[in-house]
């Protein structure tokens, strides 16, 4: 006889049950993710009152903007932000002035703010020193403007505009406007011009005595190569000073920004001997006097600068490589202040 051997039975496999304090070590993680996002994104976004205007500027950028609300304190986890609009929201920043009303979240505002269609209002950025060239291309480029004439010619611009002058530089104030979106590119640009002209007819009027300019026209050129030498509002008047002085002595501006304004298109950066010795309308270091035009579009305050030069003797200025100008009254002086500046940026390389 054969022997059969009993089967033997399988134990039942149990499922594995994690340990309590893995699934609080989860829990915790869960909670935390959840206010992170909520602090994050779907935080309400500050506002003071029932709604707030948000203006977002050309060439501003997701990363900036979020940054900013960082640094103010708006938002806590930035990263999250950043995250959030690379694999979300796929756009970048369109530039405009948005209205954010109570109660909307920070991530509510972040889609607003990509397309342009929400944009209740524009905002124009004219900077002190853009040239008209610039302030052109960029009202060009601008969806929320409409294009009646910045397309046209400079010389058809200004009879569109009704503008007694035959170049249009300088004669536009540098501000930030707000404009409703949509609006036409001629009537910003009649709005800036009538600002600058009334800007310039009240410096004008009220202006120092003895200034070596036949007209108002003349010492809007002068404000204009005054902007352009000097970013720093404390120089205006010095370097005003430097530049009436020696007009009213005979002596050439010897103006870099001159230079390169009758460079157009060719230069690229850098100015060589040669171009300093290349005779153009604008090279103050081949012509007498002031250049024919404005090199570009002075603000109020280099406007003012030109009206109020200072009172000092100084005939010359160079940067000091450190920020701002050294002012001189003698050659020697501006020699030795030359070679300063040399040593500095030598030591800088």
């Amino acid at each position: 006889m054969s022997s059969v051997k009993p089967k033997s039975k399988k134990k039942k496999l149990q499922p594995r049950r994690l340990p309590k304090a893995t699934w609080l070590t989860a829990l915790s993680f869960a909670i935390i993710l959840c206010f992170v996002l909520w602090s994050s994104l779907f935080k309400e976004y500050p506002i003071e009152g029932k709604k707030q205007m948000l203006a977002i500027g050309a060439g501003d950028t997701y990363s900036g903007f979020i940054e900013r609300l960082a640094k103010e304190d708006k938002v806590s986890f930035p990263i999250v932000l950043k995250l959030y609009q690379k694999f979300m929201i796929h756009d970048t920043l369109k530039a405009g002035v948005y209205e954010v009303r109570e109660g909307m979240s920070i991530r509510e505002v972040l889609v607003m703010i990509s397309n342009v269609e929400n944009a209740q209002m524009n905002r124009i950025l004219v900077i002190e020193g853009t040239t008209f060239k610039q302030l052109v291309n960029a009202l060009q480029k601008d969806p929320l403007v409409a294009h009646d004439i910045s397309n046209l010619p400079y010389d058809q611009i200004l009879k569109a505009l009704d503008i007694p002058y035959s170049h249009p530089e300088g004669l536009f104030a540098p501000d930030t406007y707000f404009v409703a979106k949509g609006e036409s590119d001629k009537k910003i640009l009649k709005d800036l011009y009538t600002r600058q002209m009334k800007t310039l007819d009240q410096a004008w009027e009220n202006r120092a005595a003895g200034l070596p300019y036949k007209d108002k026209y003349e010492a809007l050129i002068m404000a204009s190569i005054v902007e352009k030498e000097t970013s720093l509002d404390s120089e205006l008047e010095q370097v005003s000073g430097v530049f009436v002085r020696r007009l009213q002595q005979g002596m050439r501006l010897q103006t870099d920004p001159t230079v390169i304004y009758g460079m157009g298109d060719s230069y690229t950066g850098n100015i060589t001997r040669q171009d300093l010795r290349t005779p153009t309308p604008y090279n103050t270091y081949t012509i007498n006097g002031l250049p024919p035009t404005p090199i570009a579009l002075p603000g109020k305050k280099a406007i003012e600068a030109a009206m109020h030069p200072d009172s000092s003797n100084n005939l010359y200025f160079v940067a000091t490589g450190n920020g701002g100008h050294k002012f001189t009254a003698t050659l020697q002086d501006h020699n030795r202040a030359v070679q300063e500046y040399l040593a500095v940026i030598r030591s800088k390389n």
